[in-house]
């Protein structure tokens, strides 16, 4: 099973090393904020690079007068709660004017399907380019409904860019299958999705990593 071309997945061994802390079982709960936000801030550079420029003329530097560039973008990030918010101040340093668009969703633990529990998106669209922050893709039914969520906002699935540390093969596939134009920036894809719906080897519960939770 091939991988769309949307999907890119990072070779870099910043992100490969950090990745490896992430999955050690008995990473702090600190460390591990540390790393997804470590491995958020190099996915987005990368999900940025290809954003247009405009120019800015008539700006002086202390030398003298310049034309400078900016990204002429309305930008959206939106994290789906709750992991999603380990990736969410990585994305403000980089997008400090950005519209936060709060998505709630969670996993049934026997059907494994996403339910909504919580929408914070404003009546008209206010974003051009939306970053869907979702630390793990395991069998991609939260990512796709958060999609869904998006495009019923108004946004055009090319309009969005999913970040994300770690997915399964299977889930990677089923989102960009759904949504072929959507364009997924992740870490890392484990070939294996257990019964019970966790990535393997993978790295647990993000949610419960990231906040101390897990029993």
């Amino acid at each position: 099973m091939s991988l769309s071309p949307k999907i890119q997945i990072s070779s870099h061994p910043l992100v490969l090393s950090k990745l490896t802390d992430l999955r050690l079982h008995d990473l702090p709960a600190k460390d591990f904020r540390e790393g997804i936000r470590a491995i958020g801030s190099m996915l987005i550079y990368e999900a940025s690079r290809h954003l247009p420029l405009a120019d800015v003329p008539n700006l002086q530097s202390p030398v003298a007068p310049f034309t400078g560039q900016t990204i002429p973008l309305r930008i959206g990030l939106s994290p789906i709660l709750r992991a999603g918010l380990g990736l969410e101040d990585a994305a403000l340093e980089m997008f400090p004017e950005a519209t936060v668009l709060h998505l709630g969703l969670f996993r049934d633990k026997v059907s494994l399907q996403a339910i909504e529990y919580y929408s914070k998106l404003p009546t008209q669209v206010t974003a051009d380019i939306v970053f869907l922050l979702d630390p793990l893709i395991a069998t991609g039914g939260t990512a796709i409904a958060a999609l869904h969520m998006l495009t019923e906002w108004g946004l055009k699935p090319s309009q969005i860019k999913i970040i994300s540390v770690l997915g399964s093969k299977q889930g990677v596939q089923h989102v960009s299958e759904e949504f072929p134009d959507v364009e997924i920036y992740i870490g890392a894809v484990d070939d294996i999705l257990t019964e019970k719906g966790y990535i393997s080897p993978g790295l647990g519960d993000a949610g419960d990593r990231l906040y101390s939770t897990a029993h």
